[in-house]
């Protein structure tokens, strides 16, 4: 799933309201937009605006299905959030997975996560490494 333009996403604010109206329930058109905003996974309409203006050459838009691996182990999920970070081209990413991954490799116990944040590179790779030289995270498109 890409991100709409500005004009689409104002168009769904326009048809969220109308249908929201329609039903008996009161709701302003900036109210609305703040709504589609968190329905595509940004914090509030200026945010999505200003996201949906410039172009987007991450390969991995918010609502795309990713798999890779988390702290070494494999995983599939999906975006939850992007925003661009910084004056290089990194991005801060968070990922909600499929199934908990485990990122504790000592029998004796876990640790599962179900949705991590973390700073990548346009490649999908992660900035941070562990202790082993290994990126934090690696994505790829699809499932």
């Amino acid at each position: 799933m890409t991100l709409p333009s500005v004009t689409e996403l104002k168009s769904q604010a326009k048809r969220l309201r109308k249908a929201l109206t329609a039903n008996g329930q009161t709701l302003s058109h900036s109210q609305a937009l703040e709504l589609v905003s968190a329905q595509h996974g940004f914090r509030d309409w200026n945010t999505a605006c200003a996201t949906a203006s410039r172009p987007n050459d991450f390969p991995f838009p918010v609502g795309s299905r990713v798999s890779g691996t988390y702290m070494q182990q494999p995983f599939r999920g999906e975006v939850q959030a992007l925003s661009k970070t910084g004056p290089r081209d990194q991005y801060r990413v968070t990922v909600q997975f499929d199934e908990p991954v485990d990122v504790v490799t000592f029998d004796s116990f876990s640790a599962f996560r179900s949705r991590v944040t973390c700073l990548v590179q346009p490649d999908g790779v992660a900035v941070k490494k562990t202790s082993n030289g290994e990126p934090y995270m690696r994505l790829s498109a699809g499932t």
